[in-house]
């Protein structure tokens, strides 16, 4: 992604953050479409828009334990 990209977005959160690497982030994207406007990036340059209604399904599935075995592969 670009600095043009990634200046209309609004951080939320960087995962890691432990070093200079392009860790993934995740920020809201307020020019976007509204199933488009959660924006997560990786540390590759990609990246995956959802809505806030399907980035709230996967926080409540995250609370409620369910994504704990694809954080230990």
């Amino acid at each position: 992604m670009d600095q043009r990209e990634t200046s209309r977005l609004e951080p939320v959160a960087t995962f890691c953050g432990n070093c200079d690497c392009g860790c993934p982030q995740l920020f809201v994207d307020p020019s976007a479409p509204a199933e488009r406007r959660v924006v997560l990036t990786d540390d590759f340059g990609q990246r995956i828009q959802m809505s806030a209604d399907q980035f709230a399904s996967l926080v409540e599935e995250a609370k409620a334990g369910h994504l704990d075995s694809a954080a230990k592969a």
